[in-house]
């Protein structure tokens, strides 16, 4: 039976229908892997669009979205069900409530795990900021029935305000991760793991899609897609041997894996194992050292550029008084009409005679070694107001003879 016809039983006889095109499709070996998860996503779509399109005949400005793992379509064979009921806030809440029951309630009827909410797209955003985990489940939203246009407007708005906050997010993103790390242990090195929680699971591929999506860094592309999809094919296999969902690859479980993924033995599915969680972990080194470096260098940009000068002016310093001036970090009075202004200062290794009252800079001692001690200004002189310059001894100046 293809798959057309698997979802036109499911369509016609309700839950019952799709119970047994899912039975009927996860008993079908030779499409294991991507094509079994994309067939049972896309039959699980049309599954749940009926019961929608039946309860919602009257209601507009309501959507019901996937988000998570059921969002990017890789639907195990035990895997919970992701939904979002979005409506505008303009339909009757009874009616909302009503139609939430209507879809609730054969999902759970079949024994599916179900995780669901119901949220106009402000309560969406809202939630979406404050649990950084309800953010990541709707960075994947897809839709599948109802008002597309809500949806969409919904998936930009989470995208933007993702990208406008990650210098924000990325941190506790990388925190989160870390913690898991040391709670469950790398994968790669424990003999029962655990493929979606421990490092270099399913948990650290989806952070590194959530990183890509904040444009701000992205991971080594070589081989991460095939790591993926190696743990997700065990993931399917571990829960169609067990029969219920697990993550967690027990010893005693191991070889009906190996078995129904067609490999030899336990050991040969460890070491694709392995292999698939070395090369999602060290995607996930590079990546958050290219997310550190990058944040670091926007850090350093307000600081550089207020030491370029975009930052505080330079304090002004207050102008001096008319005939002051300040030469070597010192302030002196140059009268501009006096033709006795301080010279430029004269070399120490000779003495250049200039010790008159107004002259000779910096001051002389007292005594000048050829002219002897300087002689105070007459009143007909030009500097007859400017002040004698202290002696180096420290007493005032003495007239000779």
């Amino acid at each position: 039976m293809t798959s057309t016809d698997m979802r036109a039983e499911a369509e016609d006889s309700g839950p019952s229908g799709y119970a047994a095109a899912r039975l009927r499709l996860l008993q079908e070996g030779a499409r294991s892997g991507p094509p079994r998860r994309t067939a049972l996503a896309g039959l699980t779509d049309d599954w749940l669009s009926g019961l929608f399109d039946a309860g919602a005949e009257k209601l507009r400005g309501v959507s019901l979205v996937a988000v998570g793992g059921y969002g990017r379509g890789e639907l195990s064979p035990r895997s919970d069900l992701d939904l979002l009921l979005l409506h505008d806030g303009s339909a009757d809440s009874g009616a909302v409530a009503a139609l939430a029951d209507r879809i609730w309630y054969p999902v759970w009827d079949l024994g599916l795990d179900l995780d669901h909410s119901v949220r106009t797209p402000a309560e969406a955003r809202r939630t979406a900021g404050e649990d950084l985990k309800v953010q990541l489940g709707l960075l994947d939203a897809r839709h599948l029935a109802g008002d597309l246009g809500l949806t969409a407007g919904l998936r930009t708005a989470v995208l933007a305000d993702w990208r406008n906050q990650a210098p924000k997010r990325l941190p506790e993103l990388q925190e989160l991760c870390a913690a898991r790390a040391e709670r469950q242990g790398e994968l790669q090195y424990l003999l029962e793991p655990d493929l979606k929680e421990a490092r270099g699971g399913l948990r650290d591929a989806t952070a590194l899609r959530a990183v890509a999506a904040s444009w701000l860094a992205d991971a080594p592309r070589e081989g991460l897609a095939d790591a993926r999809r190696r743990l997700l094919d065990v993931r399917d296999a571990l829960h169609l041997a067990t029969g219920r969902a697990t993550d967690r690859l027990a010893l005693q479980e191991q070889d009906q894996v190996a078995a129904e993924l067609g490999l030899l033995d336990a050991d040969t599915l460890l070491r694709q194992v392995y292999e698939a969680a070395r090369v999602i972990s060290y995607a996930s080194d590079v990546t958050w050292r290219e997310v550190a470096r990058v944040l670091r260098s926007r850090a350093v940009r307000p600081r550089l550029r207020a030491m370029l000068g975009g930052g505080k002016p330079a304090p002004e310093r207050s102008p001096l008084a008319e005939g002051v001036v300040e030469q070597d970090g010192e302030v002196v009075l140059a009268t501009p009409s006096c033709r006795c202004a301080p010279p430029p200062r004269p070399p120490r290794r000779a003495c250049r005679s200039r010790c008159t009252p107004c002259g000779g800079w910096p001051p002389r001692p007292a005594r000048c070694p050829r002219r002897g001690p300087p002689k105070r200004a007459s009143s007909s002189s030009p500097c007859s107001a400017r002040v004698l310059p202290p002696s180096r001894s420290g007493r005032p100046w003495r007239r000779r003879g």
